[in-house]
């Protein structure tokens, strides 16, 4: 259901307004003698569909629940009504708001074969680095975080440890991305660091206590778009050029070319290129439930929905009904695309896609999953709202997160 061209007006009384752009935002319950206002109170206040309106973009879909009863048990309904706007929108027009999703950075692809202006940009006084020491980009981590960006002539540049790579251009100046070599540092916890949640943060003796390194992980939802991309953008290519020094095709070292993105070998000639992983992660379906999963190794009550790398001669549809029959023995019949999201942990393109599934019946295969089951709309509530007995949310910021969420406010398509 969807409301244009002047303020909604709610057919209930209106139990909260909040603000999203500058726009107020209303969310209303249809009154219902059969429920209590107890009960209403107490649903609403778990939070969930506040925080729905604060992930929502400039336009608002008015969502209503009678029309999908099977979200909720307590017979009543919300809406989502926007102020004021006439916008046309389609199915997932929020897809691009996934963490990673982009922030529209010019990339300044004109300029990386040409060594004069990449050497002119580099000595621009308005050019700024961002800066990354073993893959954890430099912040400032008091809220509202902040990737920090660095003059390129800043002191603590001075011993970086490979040419600067270059990210595009912000408001008309360049943006490197740089990494800096390991100075002394008292401890470093190498079995926890770069885990899913490292919690360690390192500072550099020549810049102040303020700036951190941390695990983007950690502090990726901390991020603006334009940040988040950046970070990730400099990650994962810091990270292939760690990697591959070395030319595929025979052996000898290469040069880094291209601003940062290629790899030029100077015995055989070959190029090399950044490279990035296609990987399915698939919403699937049955009714009322949705299929989830965990790896062996994962923190005690985390799932998530099932993934896999799409292999060389597959389609996206393939691949999703070929990992989950291989994890899981369920069959999926109609496949469709959502959203992607990068991720550079340490180098991988989401595809999130939606699956039909045509059987049931859970068979797991150990060496690819510890466990799956099907969880209900309902759990999935309980679930997001950090109720549940035995299962955690999925983690904020990985498209998981952002695709359970539009199945639960029925916004996929």
């Amino acid at each position: 259901m969807r409301q244009s061209g002047k303020p909604a007006t709610l057919c209930c009384a209106v139990l909260d307004v909040v603000m999203w752009q500058q726009m107020p935002v209303q969310i209303g319950c249809r009154q219902n003698p059969q429920v209590p206002d107890s009960a209403i109170a107490d649903y609403l206040g778990r939070g969930t569909y506040r925080s729905h309106i604060e992930q929502v973009p400039s336009w608002v879909e008015v969502v209503n629940l009678d029309t999908v009863q099977n979200h909720m048990d307590h017979g009543f309904s919300v809406q989502y009504a926007e102020a004021a706007s006439d916008r046309k929108v389609t199915s997932m027009k929020d897809a691009e708001l996934v963490t990673f999703g982009g922030s529209s950075l010019d990339r300044a692809g004109e300029l990386r074969g040409n060594a004069e202006a990449l050497a002119q940009a580099e000595r621009d006084p308005a050019s700024r680095a961002v800066v990354f020491w073993r893959g954890k980009p430099l912040i400032s981590p008091e809220r509202p975080a902040g990737l920090v960006r660095l003059s390129m002539d800043h002191p603590a540049l001075a011993e970086r440890a490979q040419a600067p790579i270059l990210l595009g251009r912000e408001e008309g100046s360049p943006v490197f991305a740089v990494e800096l070599p390991t100075w002394a540092l008292d401890t470093v916890d190498d079995a926890n660091f770069g885990a899913f949640m490292d919690p360690s943060e390192q500072r550099h003796p020549a810049l102040p206590d303020w700036m951190v390194f941390a695990e983007l992980r950690r502090v990726m939802t901390w991020l603006n778009p334009r940040d988040a991309e950046l970070a990730a953008s400099g990650k994962a290519v810091l990270g292939w050029h760690e990697i591959h020094r070395f030319c595929a095709r025979c052996g000898q070292e290469t040069q880094v070319s291209q601003g940062g993105w290629q790899r030029q070998c100077g015995g055989c000639g070959g190029a090399h290129f950044p490279r990035t992983d296609p990987v399915v992660i698939m919403l699937i379906t049955h009714g009322n439930s949705v299929l989830v999963g965990r790896s062996p190794g994962w923190p005690r009550g985390m799932y998530s929905l099932l993934a896999g790398f799409v292999e060389p001669g597959e389609t996206l549809e393939a691949a999703v009904r070929r990992e989950v029959f291989e994890e899981s023995g369920v069959r999926v019949g109609e496949v469709g695309y959502l959203a992607s999201q990068p991720w550079p942990f340490p180098a991988s393109l989401m595809f999130g896609c939606h699956g039909h599934a045509t059987s049931t019946e859970i068979t797991v295969d150990p060496v690819e999953i510890e466990d799956a089951r099907w969880i209900s709309r309902e759990e999935m509530m309980d679930i997001s709202a950090g109720q549940h007995p035995e299962v955690l949310p999925a983690r904020k910021g990985a498209i998981a997160h952002f695709l359970i969420e539009r199945w639960l406010t029925d916004t996929l398509d």
